[in-house]
């Protein structure tokens, strides 16, 4: 991971608004929102990612879930998971083959409990 030490919060700002200008305009990103009284609350990135075609089989893209997050006063309260639900029946009714996440020790249960599993075959590579 790159650090930016110096980077002050108009820089992030920015970068961040041209990022979130780009996903909408575009077809491979989507932003999962809940709101409440015109508030978000609750949200999840999904990016989706085309595979290469292979000979005689039909090829359906999968997705990476990122940004997965729920103001405090709103967490445990079914909200999350009502959203995780929402994303999963999206994924089945649009033939993605699956989708990964990478939760953080905290949101493990979450996901478990929304009928993820622990994927052993992923490997990584981090270039120094």
């Amino acid at each position: 991971m790159i650090v930016k030490k110096n980077e002050s919060f108009a820089e992030f700002e920015k970068e961040c608004q041209t990022f979130l200008e780009n996903t909408l305009k575009g077809d491979q990103w989507f932003i999962w929102v809940v709101e409440d009284n015109g508030k978000i609350i609750s949200h999840i990135y999904i990016e989706l990612i085309q595979k290469v075609p292979r000979p005689g089989r039909i090829t359906y893209p999968f997705a990476f879930m990122t940004n997965v997050y729920t103001i405090p006063e709103y967490r445990n309260k079914g909200i999350g998971s009502k959203l995780l639900q929402s994303i999963n029946k999206w994924m089945k009714e649009n033939k993605y083959e699956f989708v990964i996440v990478w939760p953080s020790d905290d949101s493990i249960d979450y996901y478990h409990k929304n009928g993820y599993v622990h994927c052993t075959e992923p490997l990584e590579y981090h270039p120094s």
